[in-house]
């Protein structure tokens, strides 16, 4: 998994992975601008039906204090969902670089296939997470208890997601179930790895494409030769 890391980061200036990097964030950006905009006019409008004033700077600055706490809270599931719609963009550019024969014989992830696998797991990181909450919160009087729960239930989420960016490429669904099934414990690390990503500061900016690109090495460097990836391209 450290080679999968470093390869990915010296990718990462790469033009086509560049080009995700930047589309993903101003998107990801762009969802959380909109919402704090949301949630600005909706309290402005509400104070302004129940307290009968207008309350312009209030209003802003509860939407400022919710969109910061958006950020914290959800920036991993809303941009592991943007980049799962470009994510076929950097395992390509990833291939092209380092595994030009599974490129070959690789089938491009439609835009709509894309768009819905990222949708659910942003959807499975947010439920799972609420899901969770009590029990991290009873966690807490552990000191380190929270932070391995949470490390064990997103890396178990993460490792699901970025195993199939890749594999939707070369496998069918039949083949994924398969494949899913036997390499359970790789794909842990790997969403293990991506998951400690996220909390590194400066490095959680690029976590989602190194994510992508550390999931094509992990999936090509040991599974590419597996009975389902060959039953995948049959």
């Amino acid at each position: 998994m450290i080679r999968a890391l470093l390869l990915s980061l010296r990718q990462l200036t790469d033009p086509p992975v560049l080009r995700v990097f930047v589309k993903s964030m101003a998107v990801t950006l762009l969802v959380f601008a909109v919402a704090g905009v949301g949630v600005w006019w909706g309290t402005q409008a509400a104070l302004a039906a129940w307290l009968g004033w207008d309350a312009d700077g209030l209003a802003a600055a509860f939407a400022l204090f919710v969109t910061i706490l958006a950020l914290w809270l959800l920036f991993r599931a809303v941009a592991i969902a943007v980049v799962g719609v470009f994510a076929d963009e950097v395992v390509a550019a990833v291939e092209a670089r380092h595994y030009p024969e599974a490129l070959k014989t690789a089938r491009p992830v439609p835009f709509a296939r894309s768009l819905t696998m990222g949708l659910r797991s942003a959807g499975r990181v947010v439920l799972v997470n609420l899901l969770m909450l009590p029990v991290y919160v009873a966690l807490l009087v552990t000191g380190v208890g929270t932070a391995a729960a949470f490390f064990v239930v997103n890396g178990w989420l993460l490792g699901r997601d970025l195993g199939d960016m890749v594999a939707a490429r070369h496998m069918d669904a039949a083949a994924m179930r398969g494949w899913r099934a036997t390499t359970k414990g790789g794909r842990f690390i790997l969403g293990l790895a991506n998951t400690g990503l996220f909390v590194v500061p400066i490095l959680n900016i690029a976590a989602p494409v190194l994510g992508a690109a550390m999931a094509t090495h992990y999936f090509h460097t040991r599974y590419s030769r597996t009975p389902y990836l060959d039953k995948g391209r049959a």
